[in-house]
């Protein structure tokens, strides 16, 4: 998939806890797009330097601002003293670092407060990598995500808004603002009209099948328009496979005590289930370990990684 790239990108497909990272030559420096989850940041880090040889990264853009995205950019600002672009509407979100608003104890997970430097707004355009990239707003998954596409290369930097097969939880929709619905439908209408020739999503391989993916995508926001609980029963298992990766192991005997405590679940569960917290725990147990993404293992509840 490297061929698919100019000379001046390249992509550091992570494993979640961590969005892809796409990084860019600029001449003397370098920026990259999304850095990651706050506990991979010395990850990050690392893959980084291996990478720049000594060269400088001069900034970190983001396409919004969840917890994976933006974990490691304190951690890289400190180290590197680059600027920080985020998309205008994640602005006030950052400067008031409302946990709430940015869905960290809410979900039960972290972020290292950091300072911005620039904005930027849908339909601005800006320079990485040697190409001029046009900001679109890609609101669904979150309301202020922007994408960014390149139009002489074919080049989609998508973030959450479509990957090979999906898109990210419609947040907005969970809880009953069925406007995002109708948000991520024009979100996927404007991908579809670029004609990408490429997509670098922010989680999973890049890819070039754009009709397709765009197809799936089509399908799965079907569903969920047509039964919301299908959107709920799919962020529960989400939000609490995203904990168990990064605790790397949770009691079982616990677990009803776990999604009673955590403000997202409990909120899904009231809303869509109205299950007893046991119910909800075994539910998603059962759930998890069906579809591999977790084993049961004395006692407790491991992440399984491929």
């Amino acid at each position: 998939m490297r061929e698919l790239l100019p000379p001046t990108m390249q992509v550091f497909e992570r494993g979640w806890l961590s969005s892809n990272n796409v990084l860019c030559a600029d001449g003397e420096g370098w920026t990259l797009i999304d850095s990651g989850y706050v506990s991979h940041a010395d990850q990050t880090l690392a893959l980084l330097e291996h990478r720049l040889g000594g060269a400088l990264l001069t900034r970190i853009v983001n396409t919004h601002c969840h917890s994976d995205h933006i974990g490691a950019n304190a951690r890289l600002r400190q180290r590197f003293a680059c600027e920080i672009w985020l998309p205008a509407g994640e602005a006030p979100i950052i400067e008031r670092w409302n946990d709430e608003e940015l869905m960290l104890s809410y979900a039960d997970q972290q972020a290292e407060r950091f300072i911005f430097d620039r904005i930027i707004a849908a339909a601005d355009v800006v320079r990485f990598g040697g190409l001029e990239w046009q900001a679109l707003a890609a609101p669904g998954h979150d309301r202020h995500a922007l994408i960014y596409f390149a139009p002489d290369e074919g080049l989609l930097i998508a973030g959450d808004a479509l990957w090979e097969n999906g898109f990210g939880v419609i947040f907005p929709a969970l809880f009953g603002d069925s406007s995002a619905f109708t948000e991520s439908r024009q979100t996927l209408d404007r991908i579809a009209a670029l004609g990408a020739r490429v997509v670098i999503p922010g989680h999973g391989r890049l890819f070039t099948g754009v009709e397709a993916a765009l197809e799936r995508a089509y399908f799965k926001l079907d569903s969920y328009e047509e039964d919301p609980e299908r959107l709920a029963r799919h962020a529960a298992k989400v939000m609490l496979a995203f904990s168990l990766l990064e605790k790397r192991a949770m009691s079982i005997e616990a677990l009803p005590a776990y999604v009673e405590r955590v403000g997202i679940l409990r909120d899904i569960n009231a809303r869509y289930f109205n299950w007893s917290a046991q119910v909800l725990a075994e539910w998603l147990l059962h759930e998890l370990v069906r579809a591999g993404a977790a084993i049961k293992q004395d006692g407790l509840l491991l992440p399984r990684v491929a």
